[in-house]
């Protein structure tokens, strides 16, 4: 059975960035990265943009080339799926048999798209796979229901309306975005998508949509099952301290699947599901592996691009009590400020760039502000601080 002293299971953008940030951090142990798909590590953002849309080869979407990981010595373990993990006897045990040995585990394997139970066939998007399947199809699909108005629901409406296609887009509470950001947004993408020809239904359940494809965006399942299945303790994803360590020894855990304690939600143990929070994981998993321990305390980031809109978020504005639009919306660039108790806590920037750079002091300082200056778009936010 071959050991491995460090074994990434998950080749995604956590998977890949804790490998690269072991090897910058000095630890010159024998390094696999395990994935349940055959490409190597690739990014996942331009999967409902840029991909779908077909303006970019999948071979620029690499996260590193073939030589980059051989050159760095990490063994690349592609097309498995960890079923078992076996703590005492450190061994990993895959769906086709095969079991490696580790020194150290770093769980990586971000979730599963949840799907539409009484419609099995419904595309999803999560992997490479997921949108091949969805471009093999499109050639003779003209009417598209599109089921979930979160960001990768929008970003695929608004690739598949650009590409000619009827789209109706179904959201089962009463606005789209609800679950990440304030009304303001949501009622501000709601008219974008609209005036670009998209149906959407909101609090829609109940009614009969011929479709002639369909794609649930309707979120993941936390691909933790086996580290519950050990006794890793967790519920919703697997949770992790601040250096990123599960309750079981020798085993960490990062990215999409780690809840872990984080302190712009008010110290609440949450999951991120953003590259930012899985990059910054990664770091912090292998300092902590090499003995120069850094806890996580990043601020996370999000960016969705939507038509001619490039939404940049700072901060987490879940739990926020008032808020404050910043700019006119109609203008189409625009800000929204998150605020709880007085204090800044967010900011969703939309073409508004320079609000998005300067605004992340304000969230990191929990800055407390006049609201009327906050409103004041002729006046910049630095000039607040």
């Amino acid at each position: 059975m071959t050991r491995y002293e460090v074994l990434i299971v998950g080749a995604g953008h956590g998977g890949a960035q804790a490998a690269i940030a072991l090897r910058q951090q000095g630890f010159a142990g024998s390094i696999a990265l395990l994935g349940a798909e055959p490409e190597l590590p690739y990014e996942r953002p331009p999967l409902s943009k840029d991909y779908l849309a077909g303006e970019r080869d999948f071979e620029r979407m690499l996260i590193r080339p073939a030589a980059f990981w051989a050159e760095r010595e990490v063994t690349m373990l592609s097309g498995r799926t960890v079923i078992e993990i076996d703590p005492e006897a450190h061994r990993a045990t895959c769906a086709d048999g095969d079991a490696f040995e580790y020194g150290i585990l770093i769980w990586a394997a971000g979730g599963t798209p949840k799907r539409l139970p009484d419609l099995p066939g419904a595309h999803v998007i999560r992997s490479r796979a997921d949108i091949d399947a969805i471009l093999a199809a499109l050639p003779a699909a003209r009417r598209i229901v599109i089921v979930g108005g979160g960001y990768i629901g929008l970003e695929a409406a608004a690739v598949l309306t650009k590409l000619g296609k009827e789209v109706i887009l179904l959201e089962v509470l009463d606005r789209v975005l609800a679950r990440v950001a304030g009304e303001p947004l949501s009622r501000f993408y709601e008219a974008e998508h609209r005036a670009h020809g998209v149906d959407i239904r909101l609090e829609a359940g109940g009614e009969a949509v011929a479709a002639d494809l369909i794609i649930a965006a309707i979120g993941i399942e936390p691909a933790v099952g086996p580290l519950l299945a050990a006794g890793a303790a967790g519920g919703n994803g697997v949770d992790v301290d601040l250096c990123c360590r599960t309750s079981l020894p020798y085993i960490y855990a990062i990215g999409d699947c780690a809840a872990h304690p984080n302190r712009f939600a008010g110290g609440a143990r949450i999951r991120l599901e953003s590259v930012q929070n899985a990059h910054d994981q990664a770091v912090a998993a292998a300092r902590s592996i090499v003995g120069r321990p850094e806890p996580y305390q990043s601020i996370p980031w999000f960016w969705s691009n939507q038509y001619d809109l490039k939404l940049q978020t700072i901060g987490l504005s879940q739990g926020h009590d008032d808020l404050v639009v910043r700019g006119d919306p109609a203008m189409r660039g625009f800000s929204i400020v998150y605020l709880r108790q007085g204090r800044v806590i967010a900011l969703d920037c939309v073409n508004a760039v320079r609000d998005y750079v300067q605004g992340r002091k304000l969230v990191l300082d929990g800055a407390t502000l006049d609201k009327g200056a906050l409103a004041d778009a002729s006046v910049s936010l630095k000039e607040l601080i």
